[in-house]
């Protein structure tokens, strides 16, 4: 199963980390979820249909799962997510290196698992908790494709109206599967390849 689009990873000041997913190409169709870790540590997937809820949490851990309306809006740099109790507004910067190296390969080859595994221990160096590929839930298995990559220069969100303050790094690393998000926020253009 292939999923192609964009995730993108921001952490507050009041200790919440988000994971964006949003994927205008995939098996379910155009569809968009939000997986949360909340500064105590719960874990909740904030999914747009029932059956993109089913496969996500079957694939990932999650304390809580709810089906809501998941929005994305792009203006230019700006993104504006609204998904059940969230909102979520971030700003992408302009690419760096690692963008434009990202940028140079192949379509086609950067998504293929072989490929992903060969890059798997440079990313781990050049972004630590990063994994381009590993095992995941119900005996899966998953490849992610970077295809861009872009910083997140400013973000701000509010869970069930309370703002959760100023941007910050995704500190503690996320803990829904087998790698997490890379600590300084970002936008990935990716291709996700889900086994098994």
């Amino acid at each position: 199963m292939r999923f192609d689009g964009w995730i993108a990873g921001v952490g507050t000041a009041e200790g919440t980390r988000i994971v964006l997913g949003h994927w205008p190409r995939s098996p379910y169709g155009a569809v968009s979820d939000v997986m949360v870790e909340r500064a105590d540590g719960h874990r909740v997937l904030l999914a747009a249909t029932q059956e993109l809820a089913e496969f996500v949490a079957a694939t990932y851990a999650f304390d809580e799962v709810r089906v809501v309306p998941v929005g994305v809006r792009r203006d230019g740099p700006r993104w504006t997510v609204e998904a059940g109790p969230l909102r979520l507004g971030f700003v992408v910067g302009r690419r760096g290196a690692l963008g434009w190296l990202l940028r140079a390969v192949p379509a086609p080859l950067a998504g293929r698992p072989a490929w992903v595994r060969l890059i798997d221990r440079p990313a781990r160096r050049l972004m630590p908790g990063v994994r381009t590929y590993g095992s995941a839930g119900g005996g899966r298995r998953e490849f992610y494709g970077a295809r861009d990559l872009h910083p997140i220069v400013a973000a701000e969100a509010q869970w069930e109206g309370a703002a959760l303050g100023a941007q910050r790094d995704v500190e503690p690393p996320v803990r829904f599967g087998f790698g997490s998000a890379p600590r300084r926020p970002a936008l990935v253009r990716i291709t996700t390849t889900v086994e098994g």
